[in-house]
């Protein structure tokens, strides 16, 4: 569970502390749509990046397809403004797909629908894919992203439900991605998380190498603090850098006031 109302003042606080905006540089024509975007499969075999890989800043997203507050970063958070940015080239983002929660919850979902999104990359068509899926994703009690369910929301992509794609869903053709990616997850988590094979949660966001700490995770979940804050990076990067080792103020109840 993630307190989002104290976190949001605190990124707030962040955001404005020091990273001013500036007055921003100019960039290559943007693209028209998700169509258009460039994508690929990192040399690590499990990252997969999306949007121009000349872009100063990188948001790195670590989701499970199952989390609801995955869901709520990508449809009312600050995935939307993450879209923008990627599409007027200022930014590309890069996901790493857990599926943990299969295993929490039971069922299969979070791994058949990352299996998927693996497949979707092959016809270029991660992005789109990905957007429909939190669109539409169940209930996280529910194990409802089943082959069926995956295959019809891939007709809302054009040109994503071919042959090859119904046979990559339905024998989970990239399971051993799948594994390889939950695995990733888990590597950046503490050494306590490591060594119990657990992440961070998700969503976990790592912008330019530097963690968003929890203590302002708020910042993912509002669009407006999302969007000052890609600016704010992409004005003043050495400035952001200086919060890879931030630490939360103490809490006054530290000290027995």
């Amino acid at each position: 569970m993630r307190n989002r109302g104290m976190a949001a003042v605190c990124a707030a606080a962040v955001v404005g502390m020091s990273l001013v905006a500036g007055c921003g540089q100019r960039y290559a024509e943007p693209y028209d749509s998700l169509a258009q975007v460039p994508e690929k499969l990192a040399a690590n075999g499990t990252t997969v990046t999306v949007g121009d890989p000349t872009a100063d800043v990188t948001v790195h997203l670590y989701e499970d397809m199952r989390c609801p507050y995955c869901e709520e970063l990508e449809t009312t958070g600050g995935g939307p403004e993450l879209q923008q940015a990627v599409l007027r080239r200022e930014v590309k983002a890069e996901y790493t797909l857990a599926s943990f929660l299969d295993d929490r919850l039971g069922g299969s979902g979070s791994k058949k629908a990352a299996n998927a999104l693996r497949a979707a990359l092959d016809a270029d068509r991660f992005a789109e894919y990905h957007e429909v899926l939190y669109a539409n994703q169940p209930e996280e009690a529910v194990d409802g992203f089943t082959d069926a369910r995956l295959l019809e929301l891939a007709e809302q992509v054009q040109g994503l439900r071919t042959p090859a794609f119904e046979s990559a869903v339905r024998t989970m053709k990239y399971r051993s991605f799948v594994t390889a990616s939950e695995h990733a997850y888990e590597r950046v988590g503490t050494a306590e998380q490591k060594r119990q094979h657990k992440g961070p949660g998700t969503p976990t966001a790592v912008i330019n190498d530097v963690q968003v700490p929890e203590e302002i995770g708020g910042v993912l979940y509002d669009g407006k603090l999302f969007g000052e804050l890609l600016q704010a990076i992409q004005d003043r990067p050495g400035e952001w850098q200086e919060y890879k080792d931030y630490q939360p103020p103490l809490d006054p109840e530290d000290y027995g006031y």
